[in-house]
């Protein structure tokens, strides 16, 4: 529940700038953040995906306040209630529509996954439509996981916080990073039905051994031939760890949108053309790592080096150990800190928890009222860490308690 009598927390620079916007919807409290890209001289302040992010919290809550400088270098976000795709909220249809620019540099995950640690404490399912020229569906050279990624390696561990039904991410048009990293004509629904009081503690100490994996080779615009080489590259990488392999082949043509060339008459390209690979490991007691690898807008690298890239991307997040990978630690930490008041532990690599990604997320969580974690040397013969966190019990005040 937001208390817009606060004074808001202050920040600098854009650094994790979606995770503080998350934790301030999620606790309530308002922010500020300063000094957001001052010393450039082409583009200073918010950049468009971070203005798209912006907007995308307002259609999803209720009472939000945004405030921008001139320059677009000073941010103050007072939070409202998280609403969903409830009536009245700006839902048409009971979907919120997610118009994404074309100068767009980021992955739909960007969008996705603040969007999915909101959507348990909503008053209402959440279903938004992620559509326009600007949804890139795959990973991106910015550090964005692809969109099968969420779907396969981060959506489902909200199981182990009692977070399970009625959850579906669709990937209803496929598309790759266009010139300069921009573009692709996407299309996402995510459906998140799942609202909670408050999220279970979680235990996870055991990691496993792996039992199969999967994965997605997909292509847009270009021929199937690149999904099997990749395939074929991969699996001669995996399969002597696991004979349990599977990697599905997708493969799509590529969207047109409208352009205008130089006589300024009105002509139709094609967008998000390229290919890439997504894979996932699953353990024995329910463990996910993953990787991800796409191929470059400007093209130059054949498939086969790709699917061997994504393959030892995979074995490099296995080996690392522990029960969560770095791409899903911030995510099960934050829901960690928002479960119910017990501690919750969980065996993490020291090279994910030493990350500078998680050591920020921390210290954030800690000017927002969080908890602070403990740490302790594994007993295994492993050299990870047991993390604890306390839940701080933020329940979800449009949920009866029962």
């Amino acid at each position: 529940m937001s208390n817009n009598a606060q004074a808001p927390l202050r920040f600098t620079t854009q650094q994790a700038f979606a995770s503080r916007l998350t934790l301030a919807t999620l606790t309530g409290r308002p922010l500020r953040v300063s000094q957001i890209r001052p010393s450039s001289l082409t583009n200073p302040g918010l950049a468009p995906y971070e203005i798209s992010l912006l907007r995308l919290l307002e259609a999803v809550t209720n009472g939000s306040t945004i405030e921008i400088s001139y320059t677009g270098t000073i941010l103050e976000y007072r939070p409202g209630l998280i609403t969903g795709s409830a009536p009245g909220s700006g839902a048409s249809g009971g979907v919120i529509r997610h118009e994404v620019a074309a100068s767009c540099t980021r992955g739909v995950s960007y969008f996705l996954i603040p969007l999915c640690l909101l959507a348990p404490f909503s008053k209402a399912p959440m279903n938004v439509l992620f559509t326009g020229p600007g949804v890139i569906t795959s990973a991106t050279r910015a550090g964005d996981v692809s969109a099968d990624t969420v779907r396969t390696a981060i959506l489902p561990l909200y199981a182990r916080f009692g977070i399970s039904s009625n959850i579906e991410l669709r990937i209803l048009r496929r598309s790759n990073p266009g010139p300069r990293g921009k573009g692709g004509a996407g299309e996402v629904q995510l459906v998140f039905g799942h609202q909670v009081r408050l999220p279970t503690t979680l235990h996870l100490l055991n990691s496993g051994r792996i039992k199969r994996i999967r994965g997605v080779a997909y292509c847009t615009g270009v021929p199937a031939s690149n999904n099997a080489r990749m395939i074929e590259a991969a699996r001669g990488v995996v399969n002597p760890m696991t004979a349990d392999t599977y990697i599905f082949s997708d493969v799509s043509s590529a969207p047109f949108q409208p352009t205008r060339d130089q006589a300024s008459r009105s002509v139709k390209t094609k967008v998000g053309i390229g290919f890439g690979l997504s894979l996932v490991a699953e353990s024995s007691t329910g463990c996910l790592y993953s990787a991800d690898v796409v191929s470059s807008p400007s093209g130059g690298i054949p498939p086969e080096d790709l699917g061997q890239q994504c393959a030892h991307q995979l074995l490099e997040s296995v080996s690392a150990g522990g029960t969560v990978s770095s791409t899903a630690a911030s995510t099960v930490l934050t829901l960690m800190a928002m479960s119910s008041e017990d501690v919750g532990r969980v065996q993490v690599s020291r090279d994910v928890i030493g990350g500078e990604q998680i050591i920020a997320l921390g210290r954030d969580m800690k000017m927002f009222g969080l908890s602070g974690w403990g740490f302790r040397e594994a007993t295994d013969s492993s050299n990870d860490v047991v993390v604890s966190v306390v839940g701080k019990g933020v329940a979800n005040i449009s949920r009866k308690i029962t």
